[in-house]
């Protein structure tokens, strides 16, 4: 079997911000880059950041396969589901675990990891088009 092609998305010494390797991208855990006051601020900052991460691997969104996030105090869930529920459009959350956790430095709340699958962004079927493909099946059928 040959290797697979590997890139590395903004590589360091320790660390590449995201690598990608038979056609998924592996994002590294992210924190805000100016980090706000409240895990909302921060839960912005870090998926806008994972959407120019993801742009740059050839991914989106809408191709998340798993997330595991972090948060220095479990009370503020909510809080940042609030920011997640309106970043991960309906019906294509990923798999997911979030936990508490002390993070690398203080004025960090809130810390997303992600993967995905390469590709163009995924556009979910209308329901109206589902039911009528559904029906159009059904039809044929008979």
């Amino acid at each position: 079997m040959a290797n697979p092609k590997i890139v590395r998305i903004t590589p360091g010494t320790r660390m590449s911000q995201a690598v990608v390797s038979n056609g998924i991208v592996f994002v590294a855990g992210q924190v805000a880059q100016n980090p706000g006051k409240t895990v909302g601020e921060q839960t912005s900052q870090i998926t806008a950041q994972i959407d120019a991460l993801l742009a740059a691997a050839g991914s989106h969104k809408t191709r998340l396969l798993s997330a595991s996030i972090w948060l220095t105090d479990i009370s503020t869930f909510a809080e940042m589901n609030a920011v997640w529920d309106g970043w991960v459009p309906e019906g294509m959350g990923p798999a997911r675990a979030t936990v508490e956790a002390k993070l690398a430095a203080p004025q960090y709340k809130v810390e997303i990891a992600v993967a995905a699958s390469v590709g163009r962004p995924v556009v979910a079927a209308k329901p109206r088009a589902k039911a009528k493909a559904k029906a159009k099946r059904k039809a044929k059928r008979r």
